[in-house]
């Protein structure tokens, strides 16, 4: 009762005192300008502080990052080594986990005090830097925004973006040697290569088309083609959505469609095509982005299904009416699906971590997938060409660890591991499991020193 009074009373103190420091915020201006987007009248007070180089946004900032630092420093207690050791933690060697693409591996690297990360090939047990954004700008203000290889790993399209601009430049480059191979493709919103690896879609999109609002198209374009000679692979009717469009590795169809952030639909078509396709599936509430593999398209919607479910259908008779329900729904959300030669493995989130379970092909459940330590399942993904299985592994007491696994055993190899800044050889976590006052029970993670 007494420690309980003196708190209150420590409190009380505390609040006094900051309320005699008589701190408040610096104002902020309103200057409401008005626009219709989309037939609807939206009033943004506060756009004058988009533009970073005007003197009013710089004074702006300026005070209330001096109004943040006063504040902090009359009412909060100095952790004396704190700020270092956050320092130290956050400017160090960074290594992300290898990624393996075909028979390549590759891994970017940021090394203590440079500005951007930089891509790495590992040819015979040696690292080869094969692209650095600070050659292209070295204000260290250009990064990279995306990697995506070819098939076979030989190539790779290596998006960049200036001072965290919307527009990008894609570059095409060797991996083996980091040549750039052609002109770099200006304006580009996205990039991916299509099944033949000789083509890609790529979505345009210019400071005009921001300042218009208007539809994005997406075009085919033969790598090394200027863009006068791409082909349109297809548009919006509004540009709140998106088009999307891909190939499938292992089927010769492509599904193509339009969507907002929460639906879309679907059509299918042969890939290689430009015909409109199939229309297979139809929403304003759910979306499907079906996978092919061979004559089957699994799709993982949450159609009738908020925790989402796997369904199941024929290439050859692909309309929503002939899908079948391969994994239903259940308690937990289905979060993504990988299917392998033999069997199908289903990620999914109970009680705040991911874990997996394994199915047979036809949806029938055999049991739950082993983790090679406690933790929570970051991804997962499966190589068919090895026949592997490759997860990321997150814990309270180690960096991100990649497990790889034959999908006939699982039994679990380490595959990579960042060595960890911070010694938690005395640290402990666990999930641990209370009632609230309705009697709900609630996951709670607890990390603490060995006691």
């Amino acid at each position: 009762m007494k420690t309980t009074l003196l708190l209150a009373t420590l409190v009380a103190i505390q609040a006094s005192l900051y309320a005699q420091q008589n701190f408040f915020p610096p104002k902020t201006p309103v200057h409401p300008v008005t626009d219709t987007l989309h037939g609807v009248l939206i009033t943004d007070q506060y756009r004058w502080l988009e533009d970073k180089a005007n003197l009013a946004t710089i004074q702006w900032t300026r005070a209330q990052h001096d109004y943040g630092n006063a504040y902090l420093e009359a009412t909060q207690k100095k952790h004396e080594g704190l700020r270092e050791g956050i320092a130290a933690y956050i400017d160090r060697d960074y290594e992300s986990p290898l990624d393996k693409e075909g028979k390549r591996v590759f891994q970017t690297v940021k090394r203590k005090g440079e500005k951007q990360q930089k891509l790495y090939t590992i040819l015979n047990g040696k690292k080869i830097l094969i692209w650095d954004p600070v050659q292209l700008d070295s204000s260290g203000n250009t990064s990279t925004s995306g990697i995506t290889y070819t098939y076979d790993g030989e190539r790779a399209a290596i998006s960049v973006q200036k001072s965290g601009a919307e527009i990008t430049t894609t570059y095409i480059i060797e991996t083996r040697t980091g040549k750039t191979l052609y002109p770099p493709l200006e304006n580009t919103f996205g990039f991916q290569w299509t099944k033949d690896q000789e083509h890609a879609y790529i979505t345009i999109r210019t400071k005009e088309d921001i300042a218009k609002q208007v539809p994005l198209k997406t075009y085919w374009i033969k790598i090394g083609d200027p863009l006068e000679k791409a082909t349109e692979a297809g548009t919006t009717t509004d540009a709140k959505n998106s088009f999307y469009i891909y190939d499938n590795r292992y089927s010769d169809v492509s599904f193509a469609g339009e969507g907002d952030f929460y639906s879309n639909n679907c059509y299918i078509r042969k890939t290689g095509t430009f015909e409109k396709g199939q229309l297979i599936y139809e929403s304003k509430k759910s979306a499907v982005y079906p996978e092919a593999i061979g004559n089957k398209l699994y799709i993982l919607t949450n159609d009738n299904a908020p925790n989402y479910r796997l369904l199941l259908a024929d290439k050859k008779n692909p309309a929503y009416k002939n899908w079948q329900e391969l994994i239903p729904e259940g308690k937990t959300v289905l979060q993504s699906y990988v299917v392998t030669r033999k069997n199908i493995i289903i990620q999914d989130k109970v009680d705040v971590q991911s874990r997996l379970t394994l199915y047979d092909l036809n949806g029938k459940k055999i049991r739950q997938i082993e983790m090679p330590e406690t933790g929570d399942v970051g991804s997962v993904s499966y190589n068919r060409e090895e026949d592997s299985v490759y997860i990321s592994l997150n814990t309270f007491t180690s960096e991100s660890k990649v497990y790889i696994a034959s999908p006939s055993n699982f039994k679990w190899r380490l595959y990579y591991q960042r060595e960890s800044a911070v010694d938690m050889s005395n640290i402990v976590g666990e999930i641990k499991f209370y009632n609230s006052k309705d009697n709900t029970r609630i996951p709670v993670f607890v990390v603490h020193r060995k006691i």
